[in-house]
């Protein structure tokens, strides 16, 4: 095994950081714990694998001596992360890869190259979207499950319409649909992609565009200088349009942030499993909780109503999040009475990423 190159250490910090944040955790097999680095007339390419998701990024570097080899990760993106320098020198000396800068070396020992399974190149591609709508993306996944034991709530639904790409997320008590624009390629897309996958992409992506592929059994994204990909999660999705029904019983216009603002001032008096409550005025939200330990509070936000009047009751933790998705915009609270219906957030504006937010009623 040989490799020789120097690098930008800031890039190359972020580059390694980026790779380590997108493998899981714990990964007991230290060959899938390490991180693949190919040094090419190109530059330099970091890589890693947990058999299921692959990871390629590649940085500018000047090469001396073409090669590839294998070093525990975590290390390495530590070790890079608190170097000084401008550069950093990457040298193969023995059975060890040297850090080498002006004034210091710091050596990794080099793990079995053979041994390492490779990591996968992404499917074809399916379609682009602007990178700049990723936001909408990050809100979709965020809503989501944790649950492995509910591997179908951990994912986020994605399929083509057309011209327009619709995400669903869904932990069973919330659901986020965001319908974006975005330049499809051949064929249909319909597929239901890990949503921790969704998240980092969503920190991490840069430049113009990212572009999505998929086939039979993989999902992956890329842009710029990098590429991720990962195994698709089979099972079948839920129906989310009977959440979706235009028809309400109570709608509010409002600002968002002004609600939020009296949400996490008013959520303390609901106690640790209470509800924060909505009572709908002639024009304005009186948002109100009560608990016999911690006292009762309210407070009052300006607000567009028609419909009923009552006073739906939402997880406080819930609405906050639901709030956040549309800070600075006027929303939409599309209410409906009764113990199973769902309250439908829009934004009013209609901006060019159509994002609705689904709340399930508070449960008793």
């Amino acid at each position: 095994m040989d490799l020789d190159v120097t690098a930008p250490t800031r890039a190359l910090a972020a580059a390694a950081a980026d790779l380590v944040r997108l493998l899981p955790g714990r990964l007991l097999d230290p060959v899938l714990a390490g991180m693949v680095l190919t040094a090419t007339p190109e530059g330099l390419e970091l890589a890693g694998t947990d058999r299921e998701r692959g990871i390629r990024l590649s940085r500018r570097a000047r090469t001396h001596t073409e090669g590839r080899v294998l070093v525990p990760a975590r290390p390495l993106a530590e070790t890079l992360r608190n170097l000084d320098s401008v550069e950093v020198r990457l040298v193969v000396e023995g059975a060890k890869l040297a850090l080498r800068t002006p004034n210091a070396r710091f050596a990794l020992p080099l793990l079995d190259l053979a041994a390492h399974p490779g990591v996968r190149a992404a499917p074809p591609r399916a379609g682009a979207l602007d990178a700049a709508l990723l936001p909408a993306v990050a809100v979709v996944a965020a809503a989501t499950s944790r649950d492995d034991a509910l591997p179908v709530f951990t994912g986020v639904h994605v399929k083509q319409r057309g011209d327009r790409l619709v995400l669903v997320g869904t932990d069973r008590f919330r659901m986020a649909v965001a319908t974006l624009p975005w330049r499809p390629g051949t064929g249909d897309l319909d597929v239901l992609v890990p949503s921790g996958l969704l998240t980092e992409v969503a920190k991490q992506a840069s430049g113009d565009e990212v572009v999505l592929r998929a086939d039979a059994d993989r999902v992956g994204l890329s842009w710029a200088d990098a590429e991720v990909s990962t195994t698709l999660l089979d099972a079948p999705f839920p129906d989310e349009s009977r959440h979706l029904l235009p028809e309400v019983d109570c709608a509010v216009e409002v600002r968002a942030d002004e609600v939020a603002g009296a949400v996490r001032r008013v959520s303390p008096y609901a106690g640790a499993h209470g509800a924060v409550l909505l009572d709908v005025g002639d024009a304005e939200v009186r948002v109100r909780a009560a608990d016999p330990q911690f006292g009762d509070a309210q407070e009052a936000v300006k607000a567009t109503v028609t419909g009923d009047r009552f006073s739906p009751a939402f997880q406080p933790r819930y609405l906050a999040d639901a709030l956040q998705a549309f800070a600075g915009r006027t929303v939409r609270l599309g209410l409906r009475s009764g113990l199973r219906r769902s309250t439908v957030i829009s934004d009013v504006d209609a901006p060019e990423a159509d994002l609705r937010y689904v709340l399930m009623p508070k449960r008793s």
